[in-house]
């Protein structure tokens, strides 16, 4: 995978702020916590990033990608007991709507950081 080195350094980030914080806490404290670890690693990172999305040129909403690296990776996060697969389409959305090639759904879980890693389709439709 081309973006590989770069989600393997974020995933690590991930555990990190796990591995010191533990489960239970609301994602925007994750969010924050994240954040200094992406920072200390050199990654640039955008926290509660504005997108647009369109439909046949027309803006038809916004919505909120909780943190964006490198300008090219859209993390979500969550801090549920489980994913759901509205999850995983929520994030396949926004990888839609930004023309972004890869996004990582991250869950801060009782049992532990779960990952999940998307790739926007190169036959996306085009975003005008």
């Amino acid at each position: 995978m081309e973006y590989e080195d770069l989600t393997e350094k974020i995933i690590g980030c991930a555990y990190k702020v796990y591995n010191r914080m533990g489960f239970g806490f609301l994602e925007s404290v994750y969010e924050k916590c994240i954040l200094i670890e992406l920072r200390k690693t050199g990654l640039t990172a955008e926290s509660q990033v504005p997108i647009r999305v369109r439909y046949e040129g027309e803006v038809v909403g916004d919505f909120i990608a909780d943190i964006l690296v490198q300008q090219t990776v859209i993390l979500e996060l969550k801090s549920v007991r489980q994913l759901a697969t509205a999850h995983e389409v929520q994030l396949v959305n926004y990888l839609v709507a930004t023309g972004k090639p890869v996004g990582l759904l991250l869950n801060f879980a009782e049992g532990g950081v779960e990952v999940r890693r998307k790739v926007r389709e190169l036959t996306s439709p085009s975003q005008s």
